[in-house]
C-alpha cells in the first residue's frame, strides 16, 4: 500500500472502528480487556508488517504509545480510586501530560539511533499512526492486566 497522508488517514479510521467495536464488546468483562487490547496491539503491528515492509520504523512510536498510555491508565486508575470518577478524568489527564513528556525523552532518543541506520527512512505517516495506535494498547492493555491480578490477589 503506498504511504501517503489519505491512506494513512483511511488506516486509522479502519482500525479506530475495530478498537472501538472490540472494546465496547468487551468493555464489562474487566478480565478480558486487557488482554484483548494487547491482542488488538499485535494484530496492528501484523499490519504493518505484511502490508508495509515490517515495523522497524515504528519503533519510536510504539515505545511512545506504550509508554504514553501506560502512565495514563495508571494515573487514571489512582484517580479513580481516591476521588472517584472526576478524579479518574483528572488522573488521566495529568497522566497523559507527564507520561507524553517521559515517553518523548525515549521516542526521541530512539530515533535519533535510527536516523544513523537504515531503520530512519522506514518512517512513515502509516508506521507512526498505526505504532502509536499499537502502542498505546499494549501500553493500556499490561497495566490492566497488571491491575487486574493485583485485585485478584489482593
Amino acid at each position: 500500500m503506498k504511504d501517503n497522508l489519505f491512506s494513512a488517514l483511511i488506516g486509522v479510521i479502519i482500525w479506530a472502528i475495530i478498537i472501538i467495536a472490540v472494546c465496547v464488546f468487551f468493555l464489562y468483562q474487566a478480565f478480558w480487556i486487557g488482554p484483548v487490547m494487547v491482542i488488538l496491539a499485535i494484530l496492528i503491528l501484523l499490519s504493518i508488517k505484511l502490508f508495509h515492509s515490517g515495523h522497524h520504523g515504528s519503533t519510536p512510536d510504539i515505545l511512545f504509545g506504550a509508554i504514553d498510555n501506560g502512565v495514563l491508565v495508571i494515573f487514571a486508575i489512582i484517580g479513580l480510586n481516591l476521588f472517584g470518577p472526576l478524579g479518574a478524568v483528572i488522573g488521566g489527564a495529568v497522566g497523559n501530560a507527564v507520561s507524553d513528556g517521559f515517553a518523548g525523552v525515549f521516542e526521541g532518543h530512539i530515533s535519533q539511533k535510527h536516523k544513523k541506520t537504515k531503520y530512519h527512512r522506514d518512517r512513515s505517516s502509516i508506521r507512526a499512526s498505526f505504532g502509536k495506535m499499537a502502542g498505546c494498547l499494549l501500553g493500556s492493555g499490561i497495566v490492566l492486566i497488571i491491575a487486574r491480578l493485583i485485585m485478584v490477589i489482593v
